[in-house]
């Protein structure tokens, strides 16, 4: 049984072995001897912080103490002080195991930037030369000015790259003794040579490290305002995607439960669910494509929320985008078969003929069956019923009539029921499927307002055409239930709700009893104007406001005198 040490690492508390404490110490001392006085102390305050971010990621739930193991893996990692020297800033004669293999971390590079080191920032990350991606920016700003508004949000969002470690991490460089120290090096050298090439005998070059220092500190300030929007921003994300993502679980186990339950809506999807795909299987897919991003979303406030708030991996970034693609993939697919299930209208027609006398008026009217509905009124575009005999129906009133001219001796009617489906020959069959009623009893023809379908040919468009052909000088008297399914040119013929009386003319069917009020159409409203030396006449035999007409308009030198009869 071996003693732990309690060890301050990098700024995080560590229990370790003492055995493994001892030789870690040994390391540090090994280092510290191989490093020259100049940067000693950033270079071992980097190399901590290093060593103590790969202790965190061996520290489990099951494990809480560092052992000499552990210690020798992080020694494989970082490097011996013995196999390598540092000269003239080059590695040399140095076999050593990387920390990482090229990955890149994002962070904002402000050393190389202008204003908050963003876009160098990216260019490290995506390899790409920063020069480019300011030309892209300049671009935005110009043209669609989302520009600024993209930069503020990635300035908030992504960390500034402060730590050596995290200078390294960001430009996809191993992580190790060699390169931390080579990184202070090079910035100790750059430091110093700013300061042999100073000239401080020129104001300019004083003018512009102010404005370099005040630049700075204003775009801090304005980071540290638009934090807390920042902030407030986060929040807001997290409670949206974290309600929608509930939302999407709950759908999950109740719209898409219709496996294991019988629920209110499945015979309505059933019926427009033409390629017969599992409503169970369709809600997943549903809730994948709209989940994913949202979850996205969550993480990205959380992050906002949470500065030291681990990533999800690769792993499962990359798994979830794929399972999204999947998703859409397969939703488009079935979108796709859906649409081809009805992309073909075909009809079947029946005509019969009305035989009755030129004298006797034709008498039209609809009707509904009470077994259904209570009222003629009533309007479904569909709905489920049972016949009496216990059949699955789709009831529909879907019905319309419309008022036609004949050459023809009698009148007829035509009846034409439609349907949809993916041919032509099968939207036909699906159309004579299609139960609908009529009756002639002398003269009168009595409609149904309704078409009844099987369940199994689903709801396709079906509906029912009537085409009355009238001709010329048949008299005719619609019920008022007419004008409910009419869909007669408003120029042929004006239905009214009342049962008024009509004649079929030469262009237009004419009302015989309407009142006059009803046939303004028919007025013929006529004024004379006469312009003379005598002044302006009008004449207008309209009726005028107070039921007096207008007999004669006199405009002269006298002024303007009206005549009334």
């Amino acid at each position: 049984m071996n003693k732990t040490v309690n060890m301050n690492l990098g700024g995080f508390f560590f229990h370790i072995d003492e055995d493994a404490y001892q030789k870690l110490n040994r390391y540090f001392d090994a280092i510290k001897k191989s490093l020259s006085s100049d940067g000693r102390d950033e270079i071992m305050n980097d190399i901590e912080s290093r060593i103590s971010e790969l202790f965190s990621e061996k520290l489990t739930s099951e494990k809480q103490v560092i052992g000499i193991k552990d210690v020798d893996d992080v020694i494989a990692v970082m490097g011996q002080p013995e196999d390598y020297k540092i000269e003239d800033n080059e590695p040399k004669g140095g076999n050593f195991t990387y920390a990482t293999s090229g990955t890149r971390k994002l962070y904002r590079d402000k050393e190389n930037g202008i204003i908050g080191g963003v876009l160098a920032g990216l260019g490290h990350y995506f390899g790409i030369d920063k020069v480019w991606l300011r030309l892209i920016m300049l671009i935005l700003l110009l043209s669609f000015g989302t520009g600024f508004l993209l930069y503020i949000i990635l300035w908030i969002v992504i960390p500034e790259a402060v730590t050596t470690s995290e200078k390294l991490e960001m430009r996809g460089e191993p992580i190790n003794i060699s390169n931390i120290e080579k990184k202070v090096r090079e910035e100790f050298e750059t430091v110093s040579e700013k300061f042999k090439n100073a000239d401080y005998g020129k104001m300019g070059n004083q003018v512009k490290y102010g404005a370099e220092k005040i630049g700075s500190s204003l775009g801090d300030v304005i980071v540290s305002i638009l934090g807390v929007f920042a902030k407030f921003i986060g929040a807001l994300m997290v409670l949206i995607s974290s309600s929608m993502l509930i939302g999407l679980i709950i759908s999950l186990f109740t719209v898409g439960s219709t496996s294991f339950l019988s629920v209110p809506w499945l015979d309505y999807f059933n019926t427009f669910n033409y390629t017969n795909t599992s409503m169970w299987f369709v809600t997943l897919l549903t809730v994948l494509v709209i989940g994913i991003p949202f979850f996205f979303l969550l993480i990205l406030g959380l992050k906002i929320l949470v500065t030291n708030l681990k990533s999800i991996g690769n792993i499962a970034k990359y798994t979830l985008l794929a399972i999204w693609i999947l998703a859409v993939g397969v939703l488009i697919t079935l979108g796709v078969r859906q649409a081809t299930e009805i992309a073909f209208e075909n009809k079947v027609v029946q005509k019969e003929i009305i035989n009755i006398n030129p004298t006797d008026t034709l008498f039209v009217k609809f009707r509904y069956n009470d077994y259904y509905t209570k009222s003629i009124h009533n309007n479904e575009d569909f709905k489920f019923v049972q016949d009496s005999a216990n059949n699955n129906l789709i009831y529909s009133n879907n019905v319309s009539i419309e008022l036609m001219p004949t050459e023809e001796k009698l009148p007829f009617i035509q009846i034409e029921k439609r349907a949809n489906g993916k041919t032509f020959g099968e939207a036909k069959q699906r159309a004579e499927k299609i139960s609908y009623g009529f009756k002639i009893e002398g003269n009168q023809l009595i409609l149904d307002n309704y078409l009844l379908a099987d369940v199994k040919s689903k709801y396709r468009g079906q509906e029912v055409a009537l085409y009355l052909y009238l001709p010329k000088g048949t008299l005719l008297k619609p019920d008022a239930t007419v004008s409910r399914y009419d869909d007669t040119d408003g120029d042929y013929f004006i239905s009214h709700d009342k049962n008024y009386a009509y004649k079929v003319g030469a262009d237009k069917v004419e009302c015989l009893n309407c009142p006059k009020e009803e046939n303004d159409d028919d007025d013929d409203n006529s004024a004379t104007v006469t312009i003379n030396e005598d002044g302006v006449k009008i004449k207008n035999d309209t009726v005028i406001s107070n039921s007096k007409e207008i007999k004669e308009l006199k405009i002269n030198e006298d002024g303007i005198i009206i005549k009334t009869k």
